[in-house]
């Protein structure tokens, strides 16, 4: 059960940040549930990575039969933090866009007044 436990919490901050997007008509909070999906994205690919008893790959003493951490979840959690930032910054961008447009941030008042 220890060992799934970052999974289930994974899995759980996944979920609420699908909630957020899908049941929340605020485009704020829609854009703070795609965060927290990112962000439980990354704690995905750190959980994968791990191993017990690793020792960091840069360690070059750490011999032949040590365990090591792999380093490829690592960077491409690294990349995948980067273009989150991106992504989060085009986001709220469109936002401001919208709300100098419409006046309001509610997806059905924009739906409704689009035409």
């Amino acid at each position: 059960m220890i060992a799934s436990f970052p999974y289930l919490i994974v899995g759980l901050l996944f979920l609420f940040g699908l909630y957020a997007v899908v049941f929340e008509r605020n485009l704020i909070k829609i854009a703070i549930g795609i965060s927290v999906i990112e962000a439980a994205t990354n704690m995905f690919l750190i959980v994968l990575g791990y191993r017990t008893g690793g020792r960091i790959p840069v360690f070059t003493l750490a011999g032949e039969s040590k365990v090591l951490v792999l380093p490829t979840p690592q960077a491409l959690t690294l990349t995948a933090i980067v273009i989150g930032m991106a992504t989060t910054a085009l986001m709220l961008s469109l936002i401001m866009v919208l709300y100098r447009h419409y006046g309001t941030l509610d997806v059905r008042e924009i739906r409704r007044l689009r035409g």
